[in-house]
């Protein structure tokens, strides 16, 4: 690598993707990277889930606040070269910058245009089901029972959140900006049926430290179980919002899960139901930590950060994986399928799943093990840091 490529290696990631961001970008610096977090997200509420960030947006006094945002950003044009943007909608510099920018005639997304005329390079990290995708396109994806995934989603009927519309236009966005953009087997029809979108779970990263099956539980959480009950754990982050409030359902199966622990129990089984709901990212782990068994998303058809965080503490984790999903991973990352191991289930299988795991602690402790050895493999941050160093580089190189 040449000295004038070495002096442009400086990203900047523009939003916060949960922690992954943060761990990532400190992996990086380990490699020589400038690698700087920006947190323009004004929302209270997703502040628990952040682990960190070098800067921060603040939103109050906003005519002030706009003036700093906008110095900011004329200050990054200068200091990295590739803006490592996420989340549906996130391609900004925060809302605040973005607002001010059309409010004085220009375009919108200028501020994102003029980072492609200054010949930088822009990578993306879709996030999720409404990502360039539209709600038709993602009904049709293969379920285990031919039945809709969205039809457990509260959002389907809010156009707001989800929409062909909303979704078909961001995609087209999206794309006209991005060099390289991160997926993670999603759905690949629309705007993600683009050769520039890749599976990378590097991308989706955590410390292996942080997530340390020898962790130390503080008193104020431990939970006093029975050494022979079989804790179950589940969780659902902002469960009031994404929780339909007749039918109890959301996408993330608890209306299965609840009853189905009722079931077991009343059959004998020594079980209890750990269920998590809007606790702290940096807390939750404990609750993690403690039980023998996570569950998760019985109709989705693919897993994200709970399932993740469960493999990186050596906990063996239950899903529905969607056999058009392993395909679609298969098809770029081989390898990752075929040690990936998750337990799949389906609501009509999810039983039998539960009731062998509950008999076999040995069977729990060896798949908990392996687990532990996958997320250090591909979802740590120095993994993370490997496989992007490898892209981030590459995309430097275009275009000389």
């Amino acid at each position: 690598m040449s000295k004038s490529q070495k002096n442009k290696r400086r990203v900047l990631f523009v939003g916060q993707a949960y922690y992954n961001t943060w761990y990532l970008s400190r992996a990086l610096r380990k490699l020589g990277w400038k690698a700087d977090v920006l947190n323009w997200d004004s929302s209270v509420a997703s502040q628990g889930f952040y682990h960190g960030e070098d800067f921060k947006f603040e939103y109050n006094h906003a005519r002030l606040r706009e003036w700093e945002h906008l110095w900011f950003y004329f200050k990054s044009l200068f200091r990295y070269d590739i803006f490592h943007f996420s989340n549906a909608h996130g391609i900004v510099f925060g809302y605040l910058l973005h607002d001010l920018i059309i409010k004085w005639g220009f375009p919108a997304y200028s501020e994102i245009k003029l980072l492609k005329k200054l010949g930088k390079k822009i990578v993306y990290s879709n996030n999720g089901c409404l990502d360039g995708v539209s709600q038709t396109s993602f009904r049709t994806w293969p379920t285990w029972n031919q039945e809709p995934v969205c039809d457990s989603c509260i959002w389907r009927n809010n156009p707001d959140v989800c929409s062909d519309e909303r979704n078909l236009a961001w995609g087209k966005l999206r794309n006209s900006f991005a060099d390289y953009q991160v997926n993670n087997g999603g759905n690949r029809l629309d705007y993600n049926d683009d050769p520039r979108v890749h599976d990378v779970p590097e991308f989706y990263c955590l410390d292996p430290d942080f997530w340390n099956p020898d962790l130390s539980i503080p008193d104020k959480f431990r939970l006093s179980y029975p050494a022979e009950t079989a804790k179950i754990y589940h969780a659902v982050g902002n469960y009031d919002l994404r929780t339909d409030t007749e039918t109890k359902h959301n996408i993330k199966s608890t209306h299965i899960y609840i009853p189905l622990i009722e079931r077991l129990k009343a059959e004998g089984y020594p079980i209890e139901l750990i269920f998590a709901k809007d606790i702290p990212g940096k807390d939750v782990r404990y609750y993690q930590l403690q039980s023998d068994i996570v569950v998760d998303m019985l109709t989705f058809g693919l897993f994200g950060a709970n399932v993740r965080e469960a493999m990186m503490l050596g906990k063996p984790a239950v899903c529905y994986l969607r056999p058009s999903w392993l395909d679609s991973m298969r098809r770029e990352i081989p390898e990752y399928v075929d040690e990936l191991p998750v337990i799949s289930a389906t609501p009509d299988t999810v039983y039998d799943v539960l009731v062998d795991l509950i008999r076999h602690p040995a069977k729990r402790e060896e798949i908990g093990q392996r687990s532990r050895e996958f997320a250090l493999k591909w979802h740590s941050a120095e993994a993370g840091s490997k496989r992007f160093d490898q892209i981030y580089s590459k995309l430097l190189t275009q275009n000389r």
